[in-house]
């Protein structure tokens, strides 16, 4: 028995965000496009808290009235809270030109809903498809595809996009992973019934459900929280740490409400909350690659590199390689020579490394003392700078802490301190 030969100008490996954007831009330009998932949507991920520069992108992707509509809760900020301190950040409030309010999403429907949108757009996406191996060639490459349910078949494709995530899967086939500089993390994760009690500390406002809330542990610095409110009265729930501090506790629900109850202000917001979810754990998620693109082949997103989830970066990291490949594989496919190492990789690194600075500076205190330095003696000018970066304008290089993140960085420490 011969196995099926499909054809396509891109086959995109992986159906989330980078996915469904890159895909709907690519078929806009008139390329067949075949989208391969191994898993069936709608089906649960992390990175819930979406930073308003990925607006931008939905938008250009033709799917921003469908995002506006499905429902979402409302994000405008990021809040900090350690010991009973507290700060914020205004998104609306930033440097950068852009949107300044965005959403916090449960993945499973934001992603679905994303892909809903390419295929209604004339993508294919195929899930429960499996890429098994594939061979680069002078016409692109040949794809050896399994569903689930269903024969092997062949894919021949002029380019291939790697937007499989942290599946990374054309860096396990063709040996290209790289280990992390960043230390060996954990995350600790669920979903909850809130039941958010705002009466929590004398010093700390009412819960503002308009922001991510990020607790500091009171005696580990370089252990943090999320809580990321959704519409409906739950929330996204992890505590990040590096690996030693989970070593031995495999009763995961019992940890993570250990954690949130050493805390002065996380533990008793929570005091009511239903965990009502299983817990799950994920480890060593921090990764690198040999190299972002190759013959006639370029990775997106996590598929490339992935830093921390502490300031929420890799969607918007997804989103902005989506962007930026596009017209490149356009480009190719027309005929025309594309420099993907200084149109793609140079310039996505160049926000990825602003984002690098600051979850370095974060995990080291530096960039607490900045977060948590009293708001009544802050230039606005400069939390303007601070915000737009956490608001995901990471390659707004006009912003003089992203032009030159390491050295203004420093600083801004130094005067903080000060």
């Amino acid at each position: 028995m011969s196995i099926q030969i499909h054809t396509a100008d891109v086959a995109v490996v992986g159906a989330g965000p980078s996915g469904a954007i890159v895909s709907a831009l690519l078929n806009r330009q008139g390329h067949k496009v075949v989208v391969i998932e191994r898993q069936h949507f709608p089906r649960f991920s992390i990175g819930e808290s979406l930073l308003p520069q990925c607006m931008e992108f939905i938008a250009e992707a033709g799917m921003l009235d469908a995002v506006n509509n499905a429902g979402f809760q409302f994000k405008n900020g990021a809040a900090f809270t350690h010991n009973g301190n507290y700060s914020f950040f205004d998104f609306t409030d930033k440097f950068s030109p852009g949107p300044g309010t965005t959403f916090q999403v449960q993945r499973a429907a934001f992603d679905h809903l994303l892909a809903s949108e390419a295929e209604k757009q004339g993508v294919e996406i195929r899930y429960g498809h499996a890429l098994t191996s594939l061979a680069f060639n002078d016409n692109g490459a040949e794809l050896q595809v399994q569903p689930d349910n269903g024969d092997a078949y062949q894919l021949n494709a002029r380019f291939v996009l790697d937007a499989s995530g942290f599946g990374r899967v054309l860096p396990r086939l063709l040996d290209l992973e790289l280990p992390s500089n960043f230390p060996l993390r954990s995350a600790v994760f669920t979903h909850i019934q809130d039941n958010i009690d705002s009466a929590v500390h004398p010093s700390l406002p009412e819960h503002d459900r308009n922001k991510i809330l990020i607790t500091v542990h009171p005696k580990h610095e370089d252990v943090w929280f999320w809580l990321i409110p959704f519409a409906g009265g739950r929330c996204s729930l992890g505590v990040v740490g590096e690996s030693h501090y989970f070593e031995g506790k495999d009763d995961l629900k019992a940890c993570l409400q250990t954690f949130v109850n050493e805390t002065t202000d996380l533990g008793p917001l929570l005091r009511n909350a239903v965990f009502d979810t299983p817990v799950q754990k994920l480890g060593g998620y921090a990764c690198n690659v040999k190299s972002l693109w190759g013959k006639n082949f370029a990775l997106l997103g996590n598929a490339g590199e992935f830093l921390d989830p502490v300031f929420s970066s890799g969607v918007t990291i997804a989103m902005k390689s989506a962007s930026l490949s596009a017209p490149l594989v356009d480009r190719q496919l027309k005929g025309e020579t594309v420099d993907w190492e200084n149109e793609y990789a140079i310039p996505l690194k160049r926000g990825v490394d602003t984002f690098r600075h600051y979850v370095s500076g974060w995990y080291d205190g530096r960039f607490q003392d900045v977060v948590f330095f009293r708001q009544d003696k802050a230039s606005p000018k400069i939390s303007g700078m601070i915000s737009s970066i956490l608001a995901g304008y990471a390659w707004d290089t006009n912003n003089p802490f992203v032009a030159e993140p390491g050295r203004r960085l420093n600083t801004l420490v130094e005067l903080c301190r000060d």
